[in-house]
């Protein structure tokens, strides 16, 4: 039998009739995600223009990730981001509670400012002395305006024994420069010590994944040397993780709601505590670096009166981020605030903060007169007892 023939019409009228069908394929499974909006039509018209007519140099990559990125960046939202291989590893190195840089985190106003949120202690910005709410206005002499919180934060990290200089402005709205070394970020995020023979201290410095387990011996310990009474010095604390802050809420607010988290779609998750009591006097420590998971826990503790808090103003953040992955390997990823958390008593801190049941304004840059404020609390509620 003869091999049957086909002529080069016919092969062609195939490959074209076979690429549209690709293409009516791939179209409908981009309606299917987005829905049917223009804009998904004239995303895939611009790519095959560029790919078809532009007479030039380009990264494919780099093509896509902007545009991902650019339309992350309409949300207007400072804490939802596209996040390219560099990014998504910056994010779970400091999650992990590693990563290099000069060692504070930072944040963005409504009006589009860069805020100092706080410096992380013992790190080249927290021993240059740079506080939060300072304003960050340059980078290496490159004005921030307009620029996206990720672009800043990416400029601040860097290789270990790298400089950078940045430009600051403080409440008395003068600039100043410094120009730190960048150096590894080792985040230990619990401290503790006895005050004295009855009051225990403990500070944490942010929320991550080891934070809840830390907590946990550092009480412990505490409790083991006669803790009576403990300040929990939540100041310069920016959060991190909700589930970290949730887990070391849970040994200091009674049974009953810690924090709700409510959706767009008004489906709210309560997380809880099953304490029957808190076993000692609580006083905590907050000032305007105060914010998120700390807010969540220092907000518990206010509503059920488990504790007395003293300082200043916090930060305001009261919603939540998810990160979701855009491939398998994972290395690129959108990170989507999807949520805001309410206090036990209904609340929500965002864009506004809590204010301590005693505002105690720092006589000194450590605060020292918040921690003594706090300390003749609990021993008179121990000389009461």
């Amino acid at each position: 039998m003869g091999k049957k023939r086909f002529g080069v019409g016919t092969l062609i009228l195939t490959f074209f009739l076979s690429f549209i069908i690709f293409c009516g394929v791939a179209f409908y499974g981009l309606v299917h995600l987005f829905g049917n909006h223009p804009g998904i039509a004239l995303i895939a018209r611009t790519a095959h223009l560029i790919t078809q007519y532009y007479d030039g140099d380009y990264d494919e990559k780099s093509l896509y990730n902007g545009a991902l990125k650019g339309m992350v960046e309409q949300l207007h939202d400072p804490y939802s981001a596209f996040l390219d291989e560099k990014d998504f590893e910056s994010l779970s190195v400091m999650t992990e509670g590693h990563f290099g840089g000069v060692g504070m985190v930072v944040g963005m106003k409504e009006n589009k400012e860069i805020v100092v949120v706080s410096p992380i202690e013992d790190t080249p910005a927290y021993k240059a002395g740079i506080k939060a709410g300072e304003r960050i206005i340059r980078i290496d002499g490159e004005d921030l305006t307009g620029q996206s919180l990720n672009d800043v934060v990416k400029k601040l990290r860097g290789k270990d024994g790298t400089k950078v200089s940045i430009t600051l402005v403080g409440a008395d709205h003068k600039e100043r420069e410094v120009t730190l070394t960048r150096s590894e970020i080792k985040m230990k995020s619990v401290y503790g010590r006895m005050e004295d023979d009855r009051i225990g201290y403990i500070r944490v410095t942010n929320f991550n994944e080891d934070t809840g387990r830390d907590f946990a011996a550092e009480l412990k310990k505490l409790q083991e040397n006669g803790m009576q009474a403990l300040v929990l010095d939540l100041r310069d604390n920016p959060g991190g993780l909700l589930q970290s802050g949730v887990s070391v809420a849970r040994f200091l607010v009674p049974k009953g709601p810690i924090v709700s988290v409510t959706d767009k779609n008004g489906q709210t998750e309560v997380e809880s505590s099953d304490l029957e009591k808190v076993p000692f006097p609580l006083a905590v420590l907050v000032n305007h670096g105060t914010a998120s998971a700390a807010e969540i826990v220092s907000g518990a503790i206010q509503d059920t009166h488990s504790g007395r808090l003293f300082g200043i103003q916090t930060f305001g953040k009261g919603v939540v981020q998810n990160i979701f992955m855009l491939n398998h390997k994972p290395d690129t990823a959108v990170k989507l605030t999807i949520a805001k958390y309410y206090t036990p008593s209904g609340r929500s801190i965002d864009k506004v903060g809590i204010t301590p049941d005693e505002v105690v304004e720092p006589s000194d840059a450590q605060g020292t007169n918040q921690l003594e404020a706090a300390k003749n609390y609990l021993n008179q509620v121990l000389a009461g007892k």
